[in-house]
C-alpha cells in the first residue's frame, strides 16, 4: 500500500497529471508485486466498458454545439425578459440562463466558456462592473453539473456503481436550490450597490422571446422529460440531446459541416481525457480494493465518528479541500471508491452522497488556488484572477449555504428519485 501511495505522491510532485499518476503508480505497484501486467490492460479496458458512460461524449459534444449553434443567445434573451426587471437585472438572468442551460449541457466549463461569454458581454453593456459579472457567471456555472444531464453524475454512477438515472433526478431540486441561493445574494448585492435592472418586458416581448427560444428550450424538455417519464435512459438522453442540438444548429444556420468537424476535433481531446481518467481510476480503485483501503477508512470513521451528521461534515471538508486542488473528474475517480462505502456504512443514501460529492467538487471549481472556472473567465475577460476571487466570495457563501441544506436535508435529493422510481 505504501508503495502505491508513495509512488502516486512522487509522480504528482513531479507535476504529472493526476490521471497519469494513478495509471503509472498502479502499473508500478503491479510490477513490484510480480502481478502480470495483463491485469493492468484488463482493468483499464473494463473501466470504460460501460453503457452509461456512452452518455459522456454525447453531453460534451452537445454542450459545444449549443454554444456554437445560436442556442445560448436565444436562451439568454428569453431569461432576460423573464427576470431582468428584478433588482440585479442581468445577474438574475445569468442564474436562470445557467439553470436552463444545465438541462442541455453536463459541465460547468461548457457553461462558463460558452454561455458565459454571452452573459459577460450583456452585463458589461448594461453597466455592471466586471468582477461582479465574472463572479456570478462563475458561481452560476456550477449549477450545470447538478441539474441533469450531468457528466460528473455519469462518472460517479459508473465508478461507484450507483444508478445514473437516480443521480440525475436527484440533482434537480438541489440545482434549483443553488439557483435560489445565488439569486438571493444577487438581490442583496444589487440593492446595496445600486446595480441596474432591465425594463419590465411587455407581454408581447415575452411572447416573441419565447417563440425564438421555444425550439432551444425543447432540448431541456426532451432530455429531462424523457428521463422522468422513463421513455429513455440517461445514456439515450445524451444521444438524443446531441442529435437534436445538431439538427437545431443547422436549422438556425449557425452550424455547418466545417464547424461541426471543428467541434468534434476540439471535443475529442476532452472526451479522451475523461475516458482516460475513468480508466486510470478503475485500475487504481481495484488496487485500493485489494489493499482493503475502503474497509480501513470505514473502520477509522466508525472508530472515531459516532454519527452520520458528523461523518457528513468530515466528508464535506475532505471533498471541499480535494476540490480546491484536484480536477473534479480525478477526484471522483480517486475518492468515490473510498468514501462511498463510508457513507453507506452510516446509512447515507448513495444517491444523496453522490449529489453532495458533486456539489462539493463544483464549489472547488470556483475556489482558489486551482479554481478552473475562474481561470477560464480570467483568460476570457483579461481581469486578474485575484480580483475575480475577491468578487466571488459572497457567492461562495451562498453555495455553501445550499451545500449545508442539501447535506443535512436528504429528502431534497432523495424525494424525487424515490417518487419517480416508485420506492
Amino acid at each position: 500500500m505504501l508503495l502505491l501511495i508513495g509512488s502516486f505522491l512522487l509522480f504528482m510532485a513531479f507535476g504529472m497529471p493526476i490521471s497519469f499518476c494513478m495509471f503509472t503508480s498502479s502499473a508500478y505497484y503491479l510490477w513490484a508485486n510480480d502481478i502480470t501486467l495483463v491485469s493492468l490492460v484488463q482493468r483499464v479496458s473494463a473501466g470504460v466498458e460501460s453503457f452509461p458512460l456512452l452518455a459522456a461524449p454525447c453531453f460534451i459534444l452537445a454542450g459545444a454545439i449549443m454554444n456554437t449553434g445560436g442556442i445560448t443567445d436565444r436562451i439568454f434573451n428569453w431569461c432576460s425578459k423573464m427576470v431582468g426587471h428584478i433588482p440585479g437585472g442581468l445577474g438574475h438572468t445569468n442564474v436562470l440562463a445557467s439553470i436552463v442551460f444545465a438541462g442541455m449541457s453536463g459541465t460547468a466549463v461548457a457553461d462558463a466558456g460558452g454561455l458565459g461569454q454571452v452573459e459577460l458581454k450583456a452585463m458589461k453593456d448594461a453597466g455592471f462592473d466586471e468582477p461582479f459579472s465574472l463572479a456570478i457567471t462563475a458561481a452560476s456555472s456550477t449549477i450545470g453539473p447538478i441539474i441533469p444531464p450531468s457528466l460528473p453524475a455519469v462518472m460517479v454512477g459508473v465508478v461507484g456503481g450507483v444508478s445514473v438515472g437516480r443521480i440525475f433526478i436527484g440533482g434537480v431540486l438541489p440545482g434549483l436550490l443553488m439557483g435560489f441561493c445565488l439569486s438571493v445574494m444577487v438581490y442583496i448585492l444589487a440593492v446595496k450597490r445600486g446595480y441596474p435592472r432591465e425594463k419590465k418586458a411587455t407581454t408581447m416581448e415575452v411572447l416573441i422571446a419565447s417563440k425564438r427560444a421555444f425550439l432551444s428550450m425543447m432540448t431541456v424538455v426532451i432530455a429531462i422529460g424523457g428521463i422522468l417519464t422513463g421513455v429513455f435512459t440517461p445514456t439515450e438522453a445524451g444521444i438524443i440531446a446531441l442529435t437534436y442540438a445538431t439538427l437545431l444548429g443547422f436549422a438556425y444556420r449557425e452550424l455547418n459541416l466545417r464547424k461541426l468537424y471543428g467541434i468534434v476535433i476540439e471535443c475529442s481531446g476532452v472526451i479522451f481525457s475523461v475516458l482516460f481518467i475513468i480508466a486510470a481510476g478503475s485500475i487504481f480503485g481495484w488496487i485500493l480494493a485489494i489493499e482493503q483501503v475502503p474497509q480501513s477508512v470505514t473502520k477509522w470513521f466508525v472508530s472515531y465518528i459516532s454519527s452520520a451528521w458528523m461523518a457528513l461534515l468530515v466528508i464535506n471538508i475532505l471533498l471541499l479541500i480535494a476540490g480546491m486542488f484536484l480536477d473534479s473528474m480525478c477526484s471522483i475517480s480517486l475518492l468515490t471508491p473510498i468514501l462511498l462505502p463510508v457513507a453507506v456504512r452510516y446509512g447515507i443514501d448513495p444517491v444523496h452522497f453522490s449529489i453532495v460529492m458533486i456539489l462539493n467538487l463544483m464549489i472547488g471549481l470556483i475556489t482558489p488556488p486551482v479554481g478552473v472556472v475562474l481561470y477560464i473567465l480570467s483568460s476570457i475577460s483579461g481581469v486578474s484572477f485575484d480580483r475575480i476571487v475577491r468578487a466571488v466570495v459572497p457567492f461562495l457563501i451562498a453555495l455553501l449555504v445550499a451545500l449545508a441544506i442539501v447535506t443535512y436535508v436528504p429528502p431534497i435529493v432523495t424525494w424525487l428519485p424515490n417518487l419517480i422510481y416508485n420506492r
